[in-house]
């Protein structure tokens, strides 16, 4: 066999459609069904001759007629025509212009269709230019290649090519690759389809030492460092006096101008104390602090525990304290409303000394301090113990070199685009400096500070405003700066394949990862989010898994509580890659659905011994898949045939659901099972079939068993292994 030509290569030399070849191939006695089918190379070469023959011969046939026409023309009708020309000038030209715009759209018209007709698949769709000039040449000539960035869809890369998405979805089908028009479709793939369209794949790759150079950390010098404020984020319970504190440190009136008192957004702003700052970052509860973890930004230094000394410590304080520790940052207590007539600071100490938060007079390492916000009482105090924490931590950062901050929270402003809040980490971020967030980019076109005063630059630990983003990043996203906008604009293209590729093959932990992961040397501490019904069974279960505690991992409960699983359970989890567990309690909606979209399965559990076996098996790799029941069918005996060498036969009339030849069976004689086996012979008529359906009559021969009387019923059904995840 030799080599052969496609129908669509053939079109394209002859620079006509696919569908004009193949008609004319099939008036010449050449099998041709589409622009796919195969044709010998001498035969098409000859068919190409023919063609380009024909072509010629019918261009001279045109041209003769042409000189034919002009000399037939007599010349009396010539002088006539002028005659009248000069009899009848006016009307004559607007006969002449009635006659101009009948034959302008037949003239358009025709040459459309000839246009139409000569212009090759690929290039429709395009656009034209009047003027043909080298660089469209150079262009055309380039026309075959088709640009491929890693992480292209189908869909776009269907595009590229100029066919339907669907043409592709069939030629990956062909190449074994099951595919939708949404998934990413692979580099050697790509090459295959698009040399069978008669195109070459064009890579578009950024060039990675750029893009290394760019986001490299680079090693300060011990005596570029200065010191930089501390960034402090207050937490704890809702209505325990966060923002009233902060209120009190500022001297403003935040608090009345929040919703009801109650923080609904993130604030960052610095405070001057004797010549010294201190950035406060103000959060709505815990959840920006745990988005932000989430995303691998470490913002904060410090964080100022708030609890009221008349409430003690409430189900939002243990989930601060939790996420505090979750992230390694020192704790300084506020034990607020002091000043109230059933406050108890000694009891909050004694609650908090059970989450091992201990002042340092019982020899613990946390700061306590008494205020009370209201009456300003102890605000000083915690300032100094706030710079005190801050000096021990020793805190530096390098002002000269290119900014590196923090997003703090970033919304989208109907007046001035895309606006985000940063703090920056360190360097010097300057107005008109380009940079890379997350996977946006943009320029700085303004800056603000916490007052909503417009500056050039801001330093390290220090808040402000940008403007002059070209997307809406996410809390806790990195801005760095780069050298020019191009640059940045081209790694946040990189980061947006990457991140669409991720969230393709991204998975959740669950007890059926977590052995490969402890052997691939991923993790050596198991986390877990534990609720429960009551307080008694959190200890119960928490000595349990303590014990299992392996050489190779650690067993490790950074959460435990009472009740429902809920969003922030979720948050925890997908922060710390913990692994959600549940006694007698449900997920709530939100949470459901949250662990859903970021594949974190929650699993709950009745029998205590369950938990503990479930964990045990997993950290030595032994999970098994759990079986499920799945009902497909029941089946009425309205008969039973004696057959010689089988034995009995039931005839049935299928009355829910469907029987299959593989399918397991009860006997049912009065709602009572009577026998559990197999089906040995399933029958229409005459015929075996694999299953039969709803409302139709079969044969069935059960094995082993011929007890069965008209009147029973049977009861089709299958076992179903499923991933059993967390």
């Amino acid at each position: 066999m030799g080599k052969k030509m496609r129908v669509y290569e053939i079109a394209r030399k002859l620079n006509t459609k696919s569908s004009v070849v193949i008609k004319k191939l099939n008036d010449m006695n050449i099998e041709a069904k589409s622009n796919f089918s195969g044709i010998e190379e001498d035969v098409a070469e000859k068919f190409i001759e023919e063609w380009n023959r024909e072509k010629r011969e019918h261009l001279k046939k045109i041209k003769e007629q042409k000189k034919k026409k002009q000399s037939k023309q007599p010349e009396e009708q010539k002088e006539k025509t002028k005659q009248k020309k000069e009899e009848n000038p006016k009307p004559e030209k607007k006969e002449q212009k009635h006659k101009d715009e009948h034959k302008k759209p037949r003239g358009r018209f025709r040459k459309e269709e000839f246009i139409e007709s000569v212009t090759p698949q690929k290039l429709k769709g395009r656009k034209k230019y009047k003027k043909a000039d080298k660089t469209q040449n150079e262009e055309q000539e380039d026309s075959n290649a088709v640009n491929f960035k890693e992480g292209m869809t189908v869909f776009e890369f269907s595009n590229n090519v100029g066919v339907d998405f669907s043409d592709v979805l069939s030629k990956l089908f062909q190449l074994g690759i099951m595919a939708r028009k949404n998934d990413v479709i692979s580099l050697d793939a790509a090459k295959i389809i698009a040399e069978e369209y008669g195109f070459e794949i064009n890579e578009e790759n950024i060039k990675k030492d750029n893009v290394v150079e760019e986001l490299m950390d680079i090693d300060d010098n011990p005596e570029d460092l200065q010191e930089r404020p501390p960034i402090v984020t207050v937490m704890g319970h809702v209505d325990h006096g966060k923002t009233s504190i902060l209120d009190a440190i500022k001297k403003t009136n935040v608090a009345q101008r929040e919703a009801g008192g109650i923080t609904q957004h993130t604030a960052a702003y610095s405070v001057k104390i004797n010549d010294r700052y201190i950035t406060f970052l103000d959060t709505p509860g815990h959840e920006a602090f745990t988005n932000m973890r989430a995303r691998g930004a470490q913002i904060t230094d410090i964080v100022v525990l708030v609890v009221a000394a008349d409430d003690g410590v409430m189900p939002q304080t243990v989930e601060a304290i939790n996420h505090a520790k979750a992230a390694e940052v020192p704790v300084v207590v506020a034990v607020n409303k002091i000043d109230k007539p059933n406050a108890n600071p000694d009891k909050v100490k004694q609650e908090l000394a059970n989450y091992n938060i201990v002042p340092e007079e019982w020899g613990g390492e946390n700061i306590f301090v008494n205020v009370s916000a209201k009456k300003k009482i102890g605000i000083d105090e915690l300032l100094e113990s706030i710079l005190l924490q801050a000096d021990v931590m020793e805190l530096k950062a390098n002002p000269n070199k290119r900014a590196k901050a923090i997003v703090v929270e970033a919304k989208l402003d109907k007046n001035r685009g895309a606006v985000a809040t940063v703090v920056v980490k360190e360097g010097t971020l300057k107005q008109g400096d380009a940079f890379i967030v997350g996977a946006h980019f943009g320029k700085v076109r303004a800056l603000n500070d916490d007052k909503g005063k417009k500056i050039k630059k801001v330093g390290p630990s220090f808040a402000a405003e940008i403007i002059g983003l070209h997307g809406v990043p996410e809390a806790g996203d990195t801005l760095i700066a780069v050298k020019s906008e191009q640059i940045a604009k081209d790694i946040a293209q990189s980061r947006q394949e990457e991140l669409k590729k991720a969230m393709l093959n991204k998975k959740g932990i669950s007890l059926e990862n977590i052995f490969e992961k402890i052997e691939g040397g991923e993790i050596k501490e198991l986390p877990i989010i534990l609720k429960t019904d009551v307080f008694g069974s959190i200890e119960a279960i928490s000595s349990a898994l303590a014990k299992l505690s392996t050489d190779e991992v650690t067993v490790n409960i950074i959460h435990s509580a009472v009740g429902a699983i809920t969003k922030t359970d979720v948050d925890l989890a997908r922060a710390s890659d913990a692994i959600i567990i549940g006694f007698n309690v449900r997920p709530t909606q939100e949470a459901l659905k949250l662990s859903k979209d970021f594949n974190l399965d929650i699993r709950t559990y009745k029998v205590i011994y369950d938990i503990i076996e479930d964990i045990k098996k997993s950290l030595s790799g032994l999970l098994s898949p759990e079986e499920k029941e799945e009902i497909l069918g029941r089946v009425e005996i309205r008969d039973t045939f004696k057959v010689p060498k089988i034995g009995i036969v039931a005839g049935c009339y299928v009355t829910y659901g469907k029987i299959t030849r593989n399918s397991l069976i009860r006997i049912l004689r009065d709602g009572v099972i009577i026998h559990e086996g197999k089906i040995s012979s399933l029958k229409r008529f005459k015929d075996d079939v694999n299953e039969v359906q709803q409302g139709y009559e079969c044969g069935v021969g059960i094995e082993g068993f011929n007890d069965i009387k008209p009147g029973d019923n049977i009861e089709a059904y299958e076992i179903v292994k499923v991933e059993r995840e967390l």
